[in-house]
């Protein structure tokens, strides 16, 4: 035989209450059945709350009363076809509904609502809807749960007397129908008779009792969700259903939130290796979870993640604990006395301080109790008054074969550093089935997600993107994330998920990530953004595993990094304005992201795709010593004096670089020497030398004054150049040498210039916008190191920024 229990979603509404009955039927032909049901959904709670209205005298009671009576008469007018079973059950329904009257309306006279009457109250739920569902279901026959389900009174609350209970139960059930309809979470006392309850969510535990007091074959769960899930599906979309789980695997969850099945149901099954299958009322058809005793072949060393909010941590403290015997049994002795339940202790081994954690409900009562236990200790300053801290969380991953993989706890509390959440406690026992830690509860999203994409619950690992910036740049990076999202799914398991897109006036912010073939619509018709705006935005969404993507040249933009990585949330730039700033800011931001175990990333402030700031560090983390820099650094100048010839005078090279994207939008960023002296610094700085833009000597080859007023005098005055570079452009031609504009470092001094360079030069054959660096140090003093590639284009420059934001996600 096999117990079926139904909970108050899959009672509560027509569609839900006929798919149980198609079940019931259904497996009643197998086999003969036990199906224990919960109130109609909400019910419980509405029993409760009209109470509370009847207590303070509030007639409001009279119409939630009067709500609950028409809920009921509507879902038997519905689902009752047969006239005389509904004209009999409507006189069962009414004459119970009669009572319940009566008990609220003496409540509401004297004011008055003891423990008892509450539970005599909170029973007709359940006594409600299992008659309505026993003459649902054909053939069935109700059997009153408090005849046979028997409570005693310990420490002050209602507990299973599992002997009797064990006892009646098999009596009651001694001439078994083919369908026992039984109401879930009501009992009686054992000496008294008195009505009480299972607790909350007690339903599953009436079944869990029958199934066990019957040795029935296995108990259904029967629930508005397809089983245990990997974590909670409201906060991880990517969460999916664990096919199998152990009794103690299935425990630690639901002890620590998972609300799938109530905690006391799994022991009685437990102890007699009954499996337990939850199941979908709304989706019959989904194999759902099942919970036994072994799992076959389980290779999962992480079966899932848990988490209760609102959580209180209490610290006892105090010089006398260090040594004495007997203070937590102190402690905990003078919090079960006062019905307080503790679910995490975490422990000093000087045994100076003990922290536990209990719901934020219960923080002032345990407070109030634990001062009182050590009054005398804190009085003559042995102790201190109790420390409590609210407003926080507390996560568990459980998993049975934990024990068995090196190296959990640490990888669990190096993502969570990772991504800026602070454990405050934690706790595992020596078994290693759950390890669970106590964090600010604004980081509860935050760390589920980052925690179910690092032990790989969900499919891929998540790199979640805001890319400011859409022009040449920020377009090529998008449509190339877009032409390779699949291919790095299927064969990297890495999702790029862009959750956020802005320009300088408009963003768009969606968590599950944007529609890249339609961003620039979204921006269209969003809403005004500012950099203040956008931060605010990328630090509310507090999303794990983020990158911050600058492909501007805002200034204001890239003063928001310090804030971003101080929050955790690494940074690729495109913009060279924040290394080439003032070296204190440089450094900040540097130091900041290395505290904080993110990335700040910059390897297209020079050449562009070209791995020089990338080779730089790799020659000075081994060990070697950067000596001298000689570089062409500048794409557009390189184009430049590369197109000059006869037949194209100087101005007329400068409009074709602008025009083909090589110059920046103002191009006289590039022939002021702005450019290079940034890229130049930058060198320098990651080379190991402290350098400011105004330390770099200048030789430049445009006067000063062309640089003064607008572009567009700029514009017009440029043609003036043409006449002088001609003549030197032919002298250089008859000497066999060619114009390279070097940015040369050596032993931390800095310059650029415009050289005249021979054919044996390296420098010499550079073709387009091409770059090419040059670097001596003390390994490669005789050869210097060349590195030499596309230096300019928006497309070579956001593959560069792609392979930093890949360099992120291969951490």
């Amino acid at each position: 035989m096999k117990v079926l229990k139904f909970g108050g979603t899959s009672v509560g509404s027509v569609k839900s209450i006929l798919s149980l009955k198609r079940i019931v039927e259904n497996e009643a032909r197998r086999q003969p059945i036990v199906v224990v049901v919960s109130a109609l959904g909400g019910i419980t709670d509405q029993l409760i709350s009209t109470s509370q209205l009847a207590l303070t005298g509030n007639e409001g009671w009279k119409s939630a009363y009067e709500e609950m009576v028409d809920r009921h008469h509507k879902m038997i007018d519905t689902i009752i076809t047969d006239p005389a079973s509904r004209e009999t059950l409507f006189n069962q329904v009414d004459a119970l509904f009669e009572q319940l009257h009566s008990i609220y309306f003496g409540v509401y006279l004297i004011r008055d609502l003891s423990k008892k009457t509450q539970d005599a109250i909170m029973s007709y739920g359940e006594r409600l809807s299992s008659i309505i569902v026993s003459t649902l279901v054909r053939g069935s026959r109700w059997m009153d749960a408090r005849e046979f389900i028997k409570t005693e009174v310990v420490n002050g609350r209602n507990a299973l007397d599992s002997d009797l209970t064990n006892k009646l139960v098999r009596d009651a059930f001694d001439d078994m129908p083919r369908v026992s309809l039984v109401p879930g979470f009501i009992s009686t006392d054992r000496t008294t008779g008195e009505i009480t309850n299972l607790g909350r969510g007690g339903s599953d535990y009436t079944a869990a009792i029958i199934a066990a007091a019957l040795d029935a074959d296995s108990l259904e769960i029967w629930t508005d969700v397809d089983g245990f899930m990997t974590a909670d599906p409201k906060v991880i979309r990517s969460a999916y259903t664990i096919d199998e789980l152990s009794y103690v695997e299935a425990m630690e969850l639901c002890n620590f939130g998972a609300k799938v099945i109530y905690p006391p149901t799994i022991y009685p099954v437990c102890i007699k290796s009954i499996p337990i299958r939850v199941k979908n009322t709304f989706n019959p058809e989904s194999p759902g979870t099942i919970i036994k005793d072994k799992i076959e072949n389980d290779r999962k060393a992480i079966k899932g993640i848990s988490s209760i909010k609102g959580t209180t941590l209490i610290t006892v403290s105090g010089l006398s604990m260090v040594g004495v015997i007997g203070v937590n049994r102190r402690i905990f002795t003078a919090l079960a006395e006062n019905g307080i339940s503790v679910f995490l202790v975490s422990q000093a081994s000087s045994e100076n301080s003990t922290s536990i954690g209990v719901r934020d409900e219960d923080a002032q009562a345990a407070v109030d109790v634990l001062n009182r236990e050590f009054g005398a200790e804190i009085e003559d300053g042995s102790m201190f008054p109790m420390h409590a801290e609210s407003h926080l969380a507390t996560i568990a991953i459980v998993g049975e074969n934990m024990k068995h993989t090196p190296g959990i706890a640490g990888k669990l509390f190096g993502t969570l550093g990772r991504s800026g959440i602070s454990v405050i406690a934690c706790a595992q026992g020596a078994s290693e089935t759950n390890i669970s830690f106590v964090i600010d509860s604004q980081y509860l999203r935050k760390a589920l997600n980052v925690l179910h994409d690092s032990f790989f619950l969900s499919e891929y690992n998540v790199l979640n993107l805001f890319i400011c910036g859409v022009g040449t740049v920020g377009g090529k990076l998008i449509e190339q994330i877009r032409a390779q999202y699949d291919e790095l799914k299927e064969h990297s398991r890495l999702k790029l998920n862009v959750v956020g897109i802005a320009t300088s006036r408009n963003a768009v912010f969606s968590r599950d990530g944007i529609d890249l073939d339609n961003y620039r619509e979204q921006l269209k018709n969003s809403e005004p953004c500012t950099p203040e705006k956008l931060r605010n935005a990328i630090l509310g969404m507090n999303i794990f595993n983020s990158v911050f993507v600058d492909c501007t040249a805002s200034k204001d933009i890239s003063a928001l990094y310090q804030t971003l990585l101080t929050h955790n949330i690494s940074v690729v730039a495109a913009n060279k304005i924040a290394a080439s700033s003032r070296y204190e800011d440089y450094a900040q931001l540097k130091e900041t992201a290395l505290r904080r175990g993110v990335k700040f990333l910059f390897e297209t402030n020079v050449g562009a795709g070209l791995p020089i700031i990338g080779t730089i560090n790799d020659l000075r983390n081994s060990g070697d010593r950067i000596l001298k820099i000689e570089a062409v650094l500048s794409g557009t100048l390189n184009f430049i004096f590369n197109e000059l010839a006869a037949d194209v005078p100087f101005s007329e090279t400068v409009r074709r670089a602008r025009q083909q994207g090589y110059a920046e939008p103002d191009p006289r960023i590039d022939l002021s020497g702005t450019d290079v002296i940034r890229k130049l610094v930058i060198l320098t700085r990651e080379a190991g030398y402290r350098v400011e833009q105004a330390d770099v000597e200048r030789r430049l080859f445009v006067p000063d004054d062309f640089f003064q007023g607008s572009a567009d005098d700029f514009w017009r005055r440029l043609p003036e150049l043409d006449d002088s570079f001609e003549q030197r452009r032919r002298q250089l031609e008859a000497e066999g040498k060619r114009w390279r504009f070097v940015a040369t470092m050596e032993g931390g001094k800095t310059s650029v210039a415009l050289q005249a360079v021979n054919r044996s030069h390296p420098f010499y054959g550079l073709e387009g916008s091409n770059n090419i660096v040059m670097l001596t140090t003390e390994r490669y003093k005789e050869y210097p190191m060349l590195i030499q590639g596309y230096g300019a284009g928006a497309s070579v420059t956001a593959a560069g920024v792609f392979a930093n934001i890949m360099s992120i996600a291969n951490i």
